[in-house]
């Protein structure tokens, strides 16, 4: 199937409240005009360069996406035009987002990562830590990030029942922070393989990429 085929067969069984992220990672800009063309706008990447040699090249109507794990070192190369960074899992990384969207004069969306899988490779923040981030008195000092909700990577395995515990674990995370901070609006979880039960427990937003694209090709 083409790419615009296989974006059409998502769009068609996805809610009005979930909204999709096209994973563009190593993908040619050829393919990703291709997906622009068949009405696809948000874009996600996991490499601040490459994210910004493609918003260089290509219609500025995109909402950048940064999925992958993010270098406090790299955040000035996507400050000017990057629309939500998906992975903040530090204050650390909040405030060098915030400086760098200062200079700008920007307020830069930001997503924080919770750890609800059990993989030691996966990043994140505890569900403690993230509670006492947002109610902490120097979260509220900085004025050029906005925390708009959650994301959180699930296990990488077959145990469907696993993946579905640690999704409804970010889902409960969000709704008792959402008492803490009632702005929270989004929940950034399920992929590919996955994405489906995401929705099932809660997501606002799915990042899905060798569904759209076809398989990665990382040589």
């Amino acid at each position: 199937m083409s790419i615009s085929k296989n974006l059409q067969a998502i769009k068609s069984i996805l809610p009005d409240h979930v909204n999709l992220v096209a994973v563009s990672k190593t993908k040619p800009i050829s393919e990703l005009m291709e997906a622009y063309d068949a009405g696809q706008r948000i874009f996600g990447e996991n490499k601040i360069q490459e994210m910004a040699q493609k918003y260089e090249h290509m219609p500025k109507d995109i909402q950048w996406h940064m999925i992958g794990h993010v270098q406090r070192n790299k955040v000035k190369y996507m400050a000017e035009f990057v629309s939500l960074i998906h992975g903040v899992d530090s204050f650390k990384l909040l405030k060098e987002i915030n400086k760098q969207a200062q200079k700008y004069d920007r307020v830069i969306n930001c997503l924080l990562q919770i750890k609800i899988a059990e993989e030691e490779s996966k990043f994140g923040m505890s569900k403690k830590d993230a509670s006492t981030l947002l109610q902490s008195e120097e979260f509220s000092e900085l004025q050029h990030i906005n925390v708009i909700g959650l994301m959180g990577m699930a296990t990488f395995t077959d145990d469907v029942a696993q993946v579905e515990g640690e999704f409804k674990f970010l889902k409960s995370t969000f709704e008792e922070f959402k008492i803490i901070n009632p702005e929270l609006e989004t929940i950034s979880m399920g992929m590919s393989g996955d994405y489906k039960l995401a929705i099932d427990c809660g997501s606002t937003m799915i990042r899905v990429g060798s569904s759209i694209f076809g398989a990665r090709n990382y040589n």
